[in-house]
């Protein structure tokens, strides 16, 4: 298992900033936040982004994600889908291996729509292989379908692509209905990346992304999750992914010491067979 950091954990830093003071807290591999990334792109080349990447020796394996792909119609589906096809040409580019994809259905579903969500990863499974690209779907913890890891991992095992695996995201698993017993469905093969964040004195049901802090400073239990990447031998990424607005204040290099040191230490009790 490989720590990173989400760019999202400092949203109010620039990206170039990120970069930098991410890689003088050792950290060196970074999970691209696509946003920050557009907005980069804006001012500078895609020379610009290899070089930086480069000159502070930063992986970047792993982006962050698109939306609308799965049960959107019409012009939001065409809007959808086209933004999916420039943003696989400019990771491709990148040589950004994974794309995170969000299981976000929304509304009361009916059997066309799970009809559209399984050709729609269908779809998407092909696009990315014509880019070089893989698609880790995230099952989201208040979406109407997908929101937990069976059902995201039966999505997966039908759409029987090896362009298209998992992210687990630990937010989600916890604020959902995923069981323990759900971890059973992950392997080696389908499992493209892990993100981390913790809750504390905020009931579940009223959590939102916004309350995240750091694995290892609240309440959830990550032993299991991460006892069964040990036990999948998984070789992956696991990256901290935040979108605390307090945390957005904390200083991109400050923030980048503390969370590669909170993340080593959780990735270091794995490897022993910590329970």
């Amino acid at each position: 298992m490989k720590p990173a950091l989400s760019q999202v954990c400092s949203l109010d830093s620039p990206f170039e900033k990120d970069i930098e003071d991410y890689a003088a807290g050792a950290c060196h591999a970074v999970e691209i936040w696509l946003g920050k990334l557009e907005r980069f792109l804006e001012t500078h080349t895609v020379d610009d982004v290899r070089r930086l990447l480069d000159e502070h020796e930063m992986a970047a394996p792993v982006a962050s994600f698109q939306g609308g792909l799965l049960a959107s119609q019409g012009d939001a589906r065409r809007e959808h889908w086209a933004h999916f096809e420039r943003r696989l040409k400019l990771l491709r580019s990148l040589a950004v291996e994974t794309l995170v994809v969000a299981s976000d259905v929304a509304g009361p579903l009916a059997q066309q729509d799970l009809d559209r969500v399984r050709a729609s990863l269908v779809q998407a499974a092909g696009l990315a292989r014509e880019h070089g690209l893989r698609l880790a779907l995230e099952f989201q913890s208040n979406a109407t379908l997908g929101n937990n890891l069976q059902t995201a991992a039966a999505l997966v095992a039908e759409a029987d692509s090896p362009q298209l695996g998992l992210c687990v995201d630990a937010f989600h698993y916890y604020l959902g209905p995923s069981k323990p017993e759900d971890l059973a469905y992950l392997s080696r093969e389908n499992l493209f990346h892990v993100q981390l964040s913790d809750l504390s004195g905020t009931p579940r049901e009223l959590a939102a992304d916004g309350d995240r802090i750091l694995p290892g400073d609240g309440d959830f239990q990550f032993m299991p999750i991460l006892n069964a990447l040990r036990a999948i031998d998984y070789q992956g990424y696991v990256s901290v992914e935040l979108m605390n607005p307090q945390i957005w204040r904390v200083p991109a290099r400050q923030f980048g010491e503390v969370a590669m040191t909170a993340l080593r230490k959780l990735l270091g009790q794995a490897s022993m067979g910590g329970v």
